[in-house]
């Protein structure tokens, strides 16, 4: 894909930013930036898209974002409706690679660290034991009028780097290759994919979305996406069934159809292969917990 370069603005004498968005609803754009971006989503729910990997966000969700990787977040169509009011609110902080020196990081005392932001190119979900206290360290550090930033933002990444568990989102690490060319026509691929994954799409619908022929669009999207349309399609489905048997009692059998499914054996099917569980099995697990939002990602070649 061709995403959009971000050029992410600092404050005067600054060598990293850090600031709260408080919006209608989130970054509805395919982006990448230089800088790696850590965003705590403190008010908000929808879908996203890190490198090849898609799966579900929600309020409380900590992410670690690689330089160049590219990265979108796309709210609930409920944030979108006439009349909402729903907002989205994230904390979010941007820096460079080296922002330590490269001799600094290459200390065997900042090697946690350093095996971080390695891990971090791929985009990283963090969770469990520690999250509270990098939560707590952001909300700390932009409100930070005195003492030296530099070493608060040290002490957060400290504090990441041992998190119990860090789930890697993606599985291909990106360059820095891209052109503005086709910004336009891969975020008309997604918004209208999202907005319309509960019913068919075909092939020559969705190519003229991108204005291009279907023997081109299915070339095209393959090479930018590294997976089929259909592929792409299948995981939004899986991804929204996941959402609503886990965040509601509704039937499994209305499930696949609200997530775009006109055949239950095929729900069956592709809900196992790529969660391991039934639909049913999946459900019931999750009655049995909390809800905690960490529904699985769906990057897995057919």
């Amino acid at each position: 894909m061709k995403p959009q370069l971000l050029k992410v603005p600092k404050g005067l004498q600054k060598s990293f930013s850090i600031r709260r968005d408080v919006v209608l609803y989130f970054y509805n754009r395919w982006h990448y930036h230089p800088e790696l971006e850590l965003i705590h989503i403190e008010q908000g729910s929808g879908t996203q898209f890190v490198g090849d990997n898609i799966r579900s966000f929600q309020s409380g969700d900590l992410l670690l974002i690689g330089p160049n990787l590219p990265h979108y977040w796309r709210c609930d169509e409920k944030y979108f409706q006439r009349g909402s009011q729903l907002y989205a609110q994230a904390t979010v902080v941007h820096f460079s690679e080296d922002i330590f020196g490269k001799s600094f990081l290459a200390l065997p005392e900042n090697k946690s660290i350093h095996d971080l932001l390695v891990k971090a190119r791929l985009g990283m979900k963090i969770l469990g034991q520690g999250t509270d206290k990098v939560k707590t360290l952001l909300h700390e550090l932009l409100n930070q009028t005195s003492g030296n930033s530099i070493i608060s933002l040290m002490q957060i990444l400290e504090t990441l780097a041992h998190c119990e568990e860090i789930n890697v989102l993606s599985n291909t690490q990106y360059q820095n290759e891209y052109d503005q060319y086709d910004t336009d026509r891969i975020n008309h691929i997604y918004q209208y994919s999202i907005s319309n994954f509960q019913k068919k799409i075909s092939i020559e619908e969705i190519a003229e979305v991108a204005n291009i022929s279907p023997h081109s669009f299915c070339r095209y999207f393959k090479s930018r996406s590294r997976k089929t349309y259909s592929q792409f399609l299948l995981e939004l489905r899986i991804g929204h069934a996941c959402k609503l048997l886990s965040e509601s009692r509704i039937p499994v059998a209305q499930v696949c159809f609200e997530s775009g499914f006109n055949n239950f054996a095929n729900f069956n099917k592709y809900f196992k292969l790529h969660t391991g569980k039934s639909p049913m099995q999946y459900q019931k697990e999750f009655r049995k917990i909390p809800i905690s939002g960490h529904l699985p990602a769906f990057n897995t070649a057919l």
